[in-house]
């Protein structure tokens, strides 16, 4: 007998340890069910305190106007816990909420007013909150909230007399400009809103107003080993992320390690579309809050707290996000501090970051991260960005930057600021009139397209380098600037900027610049008397053809002709070892670095490849560039 119970709790045991249940939600579904197909839940967030590692929760077509703040993590790659849309259905989760009962103002013409209970808005009420942060500048008190009318977020205006009569606003998102505005008033009772609608109804249409600072978001840390897929997530009233504080976007990670962020449409942040980033208790907003420092130090002290928090391979990052469209957002699409580190982030259509333009700071970007250690971020589409397309800021070491296609973007399409290096950019296209800013040693920018400026700067600040393939600190010096290696990419200069394209920037660093097999165009200058590759006089024209889902890469020339250049394969042996950490250009499993595949990840020739990302350029003048999955039509 005793035998019997025994086998039959071995059995159970066996079962239960491999047992994963799915709940399934649907907008009519019953938070007090069970949770099966036919009983099913109504919230995301009621199932997200219910599963387990293993588990499925399948959400079906709907809108969910939630905040979903998982209560457990995966316990590892293969036993995770997944949210999913499910197959073939829309499902959107928003930080908002509906508004209707718009009365007309008559003291302006096209001017609605709304009277809401701050009982509408819970507890956290963002026509209350300022948006602020270190590093955040502007001159006026901006608010988390946002008003959307039809999904299109209106302007904050910064008086209610801007209501009636407002400014023309000339942005990026609206260059004939827009008169779309919104001022709140917030007393003890009530949030009165008033909003220039132009000559639309409001009550005809949709208007819906931020009331939730997130939409996946656990409050508590180190939840390891969630997916999400498939959803479509907008209108958060997110705070600003600076590196020194807790980073809360509309999905975001909260310190841990093992997410996968996939095939999701993120739209419509106040600040960050998706954070893989740091804390609270290491530091939030220290510079605005304590004076006796300034930011870089705060910084220094935010990283060793953040190791003194668990900040290794074992316990932070290796986090996916990929095939995601990312836009209107008006800080980043993607940000982390220290929590993206081992990451690896691509296939990411990433668009109208910045287009408002109402304030400003030193964390925009599509992509902005520090202490981007070993993360790969490649096969992204970046572009209309109002600052930066990528930003790698503070501790690269060992990042990688291949295959984006990066253009249309108002400042620098990449920027690598106080990194020491090893780190590697190979294989992008970047079509902006300015192509990369830099205050870096340990570059190595191979088979590149670059057909706009190079900025270089002297920097003074003390920054850290790390062990090799660790977050453990080696050592801490000022950038020296120099050190890098341009191997086989080709530099195209535009008609005004012909002194700021190639690699004439370099003719004063300090450290030495290494060159070879690169091309010159159109008046890019390779550095003062140094044979670097071939000098062309021809323009190739170099521009993007936009369709609903496709992106050519067209030119003024047959593209064979950049084909006729024949160079040498790049590898470890060819990039020798970073002057400052002393570490060679290798692979994050500690494997030699070689490059041998081009942009589309097809074979490059072992022995004579050519300059530039593509390998087989065809005998026209459009080749297919996004998706990237073949260079035909």
């Amino acid at each position: 007998m005793k035998r019997t119970i025994l086998l039959g709790c071995l059995l159970w045991m066996s079962v239960s340890s491999v047992w994963a249940r799915e709940y399934h939600v649907f907008p009519n579904g019953n938070d007090a069910a069970d949770g099966c197909y036919d009983t099913p839940l109504r919230t995301i967030n009621r199932a997200a305190q219910l599963a387990l590692p293993g588990d499925t929760v399948t959400v079906h077509q709907g809108t969910y106007r939630e905040w979903v703040d998982p209560l457990n993590g995966g316990e590892s790659n293969d036993k995770r816990i997944l949210y999913r849309a499910a197959p073939g259905e829309q499902v959107e989760i928003k930080g908002s909420e509906t508004v209707t009962g718009w009365k007309r103002d008559k003291r302006g013409k096209g001017v609605w007013q709304v009277v809401l209970p701050n009982t509408f808005f819970g507890n956290y009420n963002p026509f209350n909150d300022r948006l602020y942060g270190d590093w955040f500048w502007s001159d006026k008190v901006h608010h988390t909230a946002d008003v959307y009318l039809n999904d299109v977020s209106l302007y904050e205006a910064f008086a209610l007399d801007k209501v009636f009569e407002p400014d023309t606003l000339r942005t990026l998102r609206d260059p004939e400009g827009c008169t779309n505005v919104w001022f709140a008033e917030v007393t003890a009772e009530n949030t009165t809103i008033y909003a220039n609608f132009g000559t639309v109804d409001p009550n005809e249409e949709t208007v819906e107003v931020t009331v939730r600072p997130t939409c996946f978001y656990p409050t508590r840390e180190g939840l390891d080993y969630i997916t999400i897929r498939g959803f479509r997530i907008s209108q958060a009233a997110t705070q600003w992320a600076a590196p020194t504080a807790e980073q809360v976007g509309m999905v975001a990670t909260h310190w841990s390690k093992g997410w996968i962020i996939e095939d999701n449409v993120i739209k419509n942040s106040r600040a960050n579309g998706i954070t893989l980033g740091k804390e609270r208790s290491s530091g939030h907003n220290l510079e605005c809050n304590d004076k006796r420092l300034d930011g870089t130090l705060h910084y220094i002290e935010v990283i060793f707290n953040t190791l003194r928090k668990g900040w290794d391979k074992d316990n932070i990052g290796s986090h996916i996000v990929r095939n995601n469209v990312i836009s209107d957002c008006e800080q980043t699409g993607i940000c982390g501090s220290m929590g993206a580190a081992f990451s690896e982030i691509y296939g990411n259509h990433i668009y109208n970051i910045l287009v408002k333009q109402q304030f400003g700071g030193a964390e925009m970007a599509g992509i902005k991260l520090h202490g981007a250690i070993d993360v790969h971020i490649h096969h992204n589409r970046i572009h209309r960005s109002g600052n930066f397309g990528i930003w790698l800021d503070w501790m690269a070491q060992g990042a990688r930057v291949s295959s984006n296609l990066i253009y249309d973007n108002l400042a620098q399409d990449l920027f690598f600021e106080v990194d020491h290096g090893p780190y590697i950019v190979d294989n992008n296209i970047l079509l902006s009139h300015r192509s990369i800013q830099e205050n870096t040693d340990g570059g190595a920018f191979l088979h590149n397209v670059i057909s706009g400026e190079i900025r270089r700067m002297d920097d003074s600040r003390y920054v850290p380098y790390h062990l090799s393939h660790s977050t453990d600190i080696k050592g801490f010096r000022t950038i020296t600037e120099g050190d890098h290696r341009f191997y086989n990419n080709i530099f195209i200069a535009g008609k005004n900027n012909r002194d700021k394209c190639g690699l004439v920037m370099f003719d004063k660093s300090k450290w030495p610049i290494y060159a070879a097999g690169n091309l010159f165009c159109n008046g890019a200058m390779p550095m003062t008397g140094k044979e670097q590759g071939w000098v062309l006089e021809v323009d190739p024209g170099l521009r993007v053809e936009e369709t609903q889902d496709t992106v050519y890469l067209v030119a003024d020339v047959n593209l064979q002709e950049l084909g006729d250049y024949k160079v040498r394969p790049i590898g470890a042996a060819d990039l020798g070892v970073a002057k400052l950490s002393g570490y060679p250009y290798e692979n994050p499993d500690g494997t030699a670095f070689r490059l041998t595949t081009d942009y589309f990840g097809k074979s490059r020739s072992a022995d004579s490849p050519i300059a530039g990302p593509v390998e087989e350029l065809p005998s026209a003048n459009r080749i297919k560039v996004w998706p990237c999955d073949s260079m035909t039509e």
